[in-house]
């Protein structure tokens, strides 16, 4: 006979004031009509990548600097390198985004392919990048703020927080929600920007193009241009590339079928995100635009064209401080979906697979959101600060996901056509082109592993040696946790356990401050667990000692009374010191009960007035074994 019960489903959820900030809850039966087009996945995913491109030349700019005016030339070459980085890192994950339809992204192929100390490289490089797109992006976007407005200059970092608050509320309203919500800014951008270089490309053409004026250019030591400096410029430049990768990572996101739309929307992306880099990289060169720390090469083009503080240049910096701030949305969608992963493979504190009550990680949002915030408060929304930290954890995740499919590709060639194997994230099958497959991945890989290692060091002495420290300790960290989890599944486990140990005895102590109706009920609780109940009280004052004992005498009800004098008035540590005695001296099937009487006041505030007791019971305790501690609450409106 079963017995095991099956009632119906739960009753919806009732309303309070959280449904209004993040919308009503959503069963899981909706999830599958939480997922997004095309169109809404440019904007939820690509909004990283698209909007580099308005820091991006500055921060070529800002390094070649350093040489004088006339290293700006080198400007545009180095732009057309990257982009032509970007294009050969696009085919690799495009390959990617179809041998891996469940998403992932590096993190799942390096699982699937390497290993996982390798996995666990690329969880922490991309954890690292997700976190610092919103740093830098929010920071990047207040950055156009202020260029319009100076005055708004020593707010920065609070706009910066307010932006992360914001984009964290949307975010928890969930995928579909915030990608709508964040679609028109991000078309906005689009073409406004597209705009902007059509008109600045016909002023070039007809020879009515302008030059930038006014605009105070940064200050720095001459050096002489040299190969490493432009080897630091275009490690600068690479931050382009950042959030390539977030629609790998995203693929269950869009709607079926997923791999297609996925594979579709990444190269939308690259063709307009290599457009607007180019053009945006051109323009400023034959505008004469300067690298500043107080305007952006955006704002200097738009003067140029528009004209400073028309309606045209206040929306073009309206809507490059808007995909700005909603670049760090790609971050919003990514981090909590890998985190999950990672935390599903044990690597990360399993709460961070909760969905909530939007159907998305709910707990990894907030966590992404309290670290960027820290960020920006400790490198006061500085971009030029953050940018050093940025990019080596995306390109070493380019590294390891291209290594990786290289490898898969690689292990393809033995298998006869319809033989499939089974992996980890994915099914391996014959893939009759394997060799040029491999050689794409390939040499995606080891051109990313080249650029990791140049941005590593040149911008080693600025910063990026934190993140050269920082990504070893967070896998070791990784694995910790991992450890923890499979020591604590073994211990669990019943594969070897026989028939459970039967309670033979149950000693019951119930510590009490005083004898009133909270006792009592505690008291008749603690008798309908044993016969063997033990009252104990610490004893601070002689005189209260003697009411306790005639109180105790009269409602004890022949239960025993254990008194603990304390002349130096502690009270935690006597009891703790008791129950750890008791518990020395107890014999093999027996249990140890501690019953502490807990008063609940009618409001929660009030109980910052009352002893936390078994908080404190609980701390020192932490450790024994056979030990259960019941709360049993009294509330002050009883009868």
């Amino acid at each position: 006979m079963s017995t095991t019960i099956i009632r119906g489903p739960e009753a919806g959820p009732q309303r309070s004031w959280r449904h209004w900030l993040t919308g009503r809850p959503l069963s899981t039966a909706e999830a599958p009509h939480q997922t997004i087009s095309k169109k809404v996945g440019l904007a939820v995913f690509a909004s990283d990548a698209l909007s580099s491109t308005a820091y991006a030349t500055d921060e070529i700019l800002l390094v070649l600097a350093g040489a004088g005016a006339a290293a700006y030339a080198f400007s545009l070459p180095i732009a057309i390198a990257i982009i032509i980085l970007l294009v050969i890192v696009t085919v690799s994950y495009e390959q990617t985004i179809h041998a891996y339809p469940g998403g992932g992204g590096a993190y799942i192929v390096a699982r699937d392919n390497l290993g996982e100390s390798p996995a666990q490289v690329a969880g922490a490089a991309l954890l690292t990048d997700y976190i610092l797109t919103v740093a830098v992006s929010i920071s990047s976007g207040v950055a156009q703020i202020t260029s319009a407005f100076p005055a708004l200059l020593e707010y920065r970092v609070e706009i910066a927080l307010g932006f992360i608050a914001f984009m964290t509320l949307i975010n928890l309203r969930g995928v579909k929600e915030s990608g709508l919500a964040f679609a028109v800014p991000t078309y906005f951008f689009l073409a406004a920007t597209l705009l902007t270089i059509g008109v600045g490309y016909y002023q070039f053409f007809t020879g009515t193009l302008g030059s930038v004026t006014g605009v105070e250019p940064m200050h720095e030591a001459l050096q002489g241009l040299s190969a490493f400096l432009i080897l630091r410029a275009f490690s600068s430049g690479c931050t382009a590339l950042t959030g390539v990768e977030a629609i790998s990572n995203g693929i269950t996101a869009f709607k079926e079928p997923r791999s297609r739309n996925a594979g579709i929307t990444l190269i939308w992306m690259t063709a307009i995100l290599s457009t607007m880099f180019f053009s945006i990289t051109f323009l400023a060169q034959q505008a004469g635009a300067v690298a500043s720390h107080e305007q952006t090469v955006f704002s200097q083009i738009g003067a140029v064209i528009y004209g400073a503080g028309s309606l045209p240049y206040l929306a073009l910096l309206g809507s490059t401080t808007l995909i700005l701030v909603m670049a760090a949305n790609t971050a919003y969608a990514d981090f909590p979906r890998l985190a999950a992963l990672a935390a599903g493979d044990g690597f990360l504190p399993k709460q961070l697979t909760y969905r909530g009550s939007r159907l998305v990680f709910s707990y990894g949002i907030i966590v992404l959101a309290a670290v960027a915030a820290l960020l920006v408060m400790v490198f006061q929304a500085q971009t030029s600060a953050l940018i050093p930290l940025y990019a080596i954890g995306v390109f070493l995740s380019f590294t390891l996901s291209q290594g990786g499919m290289a490898i898969r590709w690689w292990r393809s060639r033995t298998l006869k056509p319809g033989e499939t194997v089974q992996g980890i994230g994915s099914v391996l099958h014959h893939e009759p082109k394997w060799k040029l497959k491999m050689a794409i991945n390939g040499f995606g890989s080891v051109m990313s592993f080249v650029v990791m290692i140049i941005f590593a060091v040149t911008k080693f002495e600025s910063g990026a040696w934190i993140i050269v420290i920082l990504i070893p300790s967070l896998v070791f960290v990784f694995f910790q946790i991992h450890n923890h989890y499979r020591a604590l599944a073994k211990k669990l486990s019943l594969d070897t356990f026989g028939a459970p140990a039967r309670v033979r005895r149950n000693r019951v102590v119930l510590p009490i401050g005083g004898v009133h109706r909270g006792t009592l009920h505690a008291l008749n609780y603690a008798r309908s667990l044993s016969d063997d109940v033990t009252a104990v009280h610490v004893a601070l004052d002689e005189g209260e000692e003697a009411k306790l004992r005639a109180k105790w005498e009269t409602w004890g009800d022949g239960v025993r009374l254990v008194l603990i004098p304390s002349p130096y008035r502690a009270l935690i540590e006597p009891m703790i010191q008791y129950i750890r005695e008791v518990a020395a001296q107890r014999q093999i099937g027996d249990m140890l009960t501690v019953v502490v009487p807990e008063f609940l006041p009618e409001k929660p505030w009030q109980n910052i007035l009352h002893m936390q007791t078994v908080f404190f019971l609980r701390l020192g305790l932490l450790g024994l074994r056979n030990i259960v501690i019941i709360e049993v609450p009294y509330h002050g409106d009883a009868a």
